[in-house]
């Protein structure tokens, strides 16, 4: 099949490559001429492990190119795909839909022949109803049907996810719709992945639930860590305790310094709002958005104390700035509460990340990057851990410590054990949901 992919971001781009390398002709479009080029080039514009050689791949096999033209990738196409941006609208707290219905537009000034227009942004209930409206207005003589598609990509785990789903959602409205999306998704059917067939508004609303449900699940173990630290319980042993309940699962459940990334945050916000619109507030959801943003403040309490109470013209180190590991996405990370809070306290704070820096230098300044941690760690009074990059979590830490002026750690992803960090040499450590030690631990 003839695919077009409008919008070569996270969702777009690895949505396109993995499409082709179902075998379909794809062609990824994006307004932005110099992203086109990098991807002419062979540059992915986006850290994915694994995304770039599926990308050559199916470039050199022809089934994946790249334009900037959306007329003519749209023409002839069996289905368009919208993987436009959706931000957060300011003010209100609402999907911003203006990317959308743009494309939306230049979609229906382009279509010939039957075409299924599929909505891969994530977009507030009643979206597709509303692009089937633009694209009747804009060409009433087009012949086409909409469907909802949401994503469901872990950044760092996206071709596997695409591969390999829990599930594919699927809003459609007509039989004729229903046959393109499965012969788009047949290459699935082999390995029985579940295909849930459903309406515009059910499919819309799928992706919402299950992201402010995941977020409630991290939030509540972040306030479950709280008071374990006050009464003396370990988060990891009741984290593992809860998890084994079939119910339950283990997932998500890993205390930390509040969530973060393109989808968590937007998403609940989107859905609160949602929510207000229909006079049904969603109080669980906006308490997940307060406590989360509390969760991450708390963090910086912890680091000043563990300072002594003052962070004033000391030197910190830290590890890991992007949301979670093997992504370079900075988007809502804990960091860029934590860091900047920080360096206004007047910190002189070095970062270590794999990824990060290509975004995290215009986002987070008045810091300075360096290669690795043992060098962010030279005469530092502190160290944090803020990503548990694989490279951070078998560090040599009596190495460490001998490197710093004044061992201290916060390791706010709880990769290690208090008694190693107190064997290792580091006077004082605190982390989530567990006992550290040292004078104010």
């Amino acid at each position: 099949m003839k695919i077009a992919m409008i919008g070569t971001g996270y969702v777009g781009l690895v949505s396109g490559v993995c499409f082709s390398d179902f075998g379909h002709d794809v062609v990824c479009v994006d307004k932005d001429p110099r992203k086109i080029e990098m991807l002419e080039r062979g540059e992915v514009p986006i850290y994915e492990p694994g995304l770039d050689e599926v990308m050559a791949r199916n470039v050199e096999a022809g089934r994946l190119t790249f334009t900037g033209d959306l007329a003519a990738a749209v023409d002839g196409a069996d289905a368009v795909f919208i993987a436009v941006g959706t931000p957060t609208r300011r003010g209100d707290g609402h999907a911003d839909l203006t990317y959308v219905m743009s494309a939306a537009e230049e979609i229906a000034r382009a279509m010939t022949g039957y075409t299924v227009v599929v909505t891969k942004s994530t977009v507030p209930v009643g979206t597709n109803r509303k692009v089937k409206q633009t694209i009747a207005k804009a060409n009433p003589e087009a012949v086409f049907d909409v469907a909802s598609n949401p994503e469901f990509l872990r950044e760092g785990a996206a071709i596997d996810d695409f591969m390999r789903p829990d599930r594919v959602v699927v809003g459609i409205q007509t039989d004729r719709a229903r046959e393109v999306m499965a012969d788009i998704y047949r290459p699935l059917f082999l390995r029985e992945c579940p295909v849930v067939y459903t309406d515009l508004e059910s499919a819309e609303m799928i992706k919402y639930g299950a992201n402010a449900f995941l977020a409630a699940k991290i939030t509540f173990i972040n306030e479950m860590a709280m008071l374990c630290e006050k009464t003396g319980a370990d988060i990891k042993a009741v984290a593992k305790g809860m998890g084994l309940d079939g119910r339950i699962g283990n997932k998500f459940l890993h205390a930390g310094p509040g969530y973060g990334g393109s989808c968590f945050p937007k998403d609940t916000s989107a859905l609160a709002r949602i929510g207000q619109e229909h006079a049904c507030p969603m109080r669980i959801t906006e308490t997940v958005m307060e406590v989360n943003d509390a969760v991450k403040r708390r963090m910086i309490d912890k680091v000043i104390d563990l300072c002594g109470g003052s962070v004033n013209g000391k030197t910190i180190a830290v590890l890991g700035v992007t949301f979670k590991p093997n992504t370079d996405d900075m988007r809502d990370a804990p960091s860029l509460t934590i860091v900047p809070a920080l360096v206004g306290r007047g910190a002189k704070v070095r970062v270590v990340d794999p990824q990060g820096r290509r975004e995290g230098e215009a986002l987070l300044p008045g810091v300075v990057w360096t290669e690795d941690a043992y060098k962010a760690a030279q005469n530092a009074e502190a160290l944090i851990i803020l990503t548990e990059w694989n490279e951070f979590r078998g560090l040599d830490l009596k190495r460490l410590a001998r490197k710093m002026s004044a061992p201290r750690m916060a390791d706010l992803r709880n990769i290690y054990p208090p008694s190693e960090a107190r064997r290792a040499g580091f006077e004082a450590y605190v982390c989530i949901g567990r006992q550290g030690f040292g004078p104010d631990a």
